[in-house]
């Protein structure tokens, strides 16, 4: 399921393998075991994240429009709740993942129309009955006396799965030194300023090449947002260049290991559940200059 979703599909959805002319491998024709329909993921992934990385407001897995993840969102009591609904999302990770295209929460504030959803919901049922009977019907009947324990084993390696891909993925944008910016500090954006945004907006983790394979290599969080179309398996190849030129401009380069990225991550959840200010590890290290955009009056 690891290596499916994240070696295998997220990779081959970015287009890294469209250079084979293998159908198999192809971006537009690949289909993952996951709920979520690739083109949606597509959308809302390859479109939506990687171009507006880390912009406020535009960039949606910034707290996946449930969670607070930056003390530039605003806080409410509702965020109280924050690590709670955090380990719910991490537990039903790919259903999180199937409704990000939803935008649920502009849908409750009356944003977006049925008519903006109906096709979305229609993509949802095809794909979610195929995953669920092969995972919870199909499979565990083929092994029939043993159905529960095929049907536990399935739902097990599911959830296994949802909580290793939150892990990854968060501890890739949210730890911190990856900082955010505002739709204002972005409007005149030059294709250069994307690449320092890109960096800046996106940290590492350090570990064994079982652990970069088991993590697809979004591990390398930092050389993936540079070159998302790039083979990912060649990241760890060009890590080292791209650190070196980070320090040479001055820019941090973010990463640690696993365990000391996802403790951040949870300690930083836990903080911003409360209307408490940044501490000092929050506060970037280097301050970029910024071009702001004058507001017309």
């Amino acid at each position: 399921k690891i290596l499916d979703n994240m070696e295998i599909g997220h990779n081959v959805m970015h287009g890294q393998y469209d250079w084979m002319r293998d159908d198999m491998l192809h971006s537009s024709s690949f289909e993952w075991d996951n709920v979520c329909p690739s083109d949606q993921w597509r959308h809302s992934h390859n479109y939506m994240h990687h171009t507006y990385t880390n912009i406020l407001d535009l960039d949606r897995d910034i707290g996946y429009g449930l969670l607070r993840m930056e003390y530039e969102q605003k806080w409410t009591p509702l965020r109280l709740g924050n690590p709670v609904y955090a380990f719910a999302l991490m537990m039903l990770f790919e259903w999180g993942v199937m409704m990000h295209d939803l935008e649920y929460d502009n849908v409750l504030k009356g944003k977006r129309k049925w008519s903006d959803v109906k096709g979305l919901l229609a993509g949802w049922w095809n794909k979610v009955r195929g995953q669920v009977a092969k995972d919870y019907i199909v499979h565990p009947a083929l092994t029939g006396p043993l159905f529960p324990l095929t049907f536990a084993g399935n739902l097990t390696a599911n959830v296994v799965r949802n909580i290793w891909a939150f892990s990854v993925i968060f501890c890739g944008h949210f730890p911190s030194g990856a900082q955010v910016f505002t739709q204002e500090e972005t409007a005149e954006e030059t294709r250069g300023e994307w690449y320092v945004r890109q960096m800046l907006g996106s940290a590492n983790i350090s570990g064994s090449p079982f652990m970069h394979l088991a993590t697809g290599n979004l591990s390398h969080q930092i050389e993936h947002h540079l070159f998302p179309d790039l083979p990912a398996h060649r990241y760890p190849e060009i890590a080292d260049e791209v650190r070196a030129i980070c320090e040479e401009h001055g820019l941090p380069y973010t990463t640690g290991p696993l365990w000391k990225q996802v403790a951040n991550v949870w300690s930083k959840m836990f903080r911003l559940a409360l209307p408490l200010p940044p501490t000092a590890a929050d506060t970037p290290a280097v301050i970029i200059e910024r071009r702001k955009t004058p507001v017309a009056a």
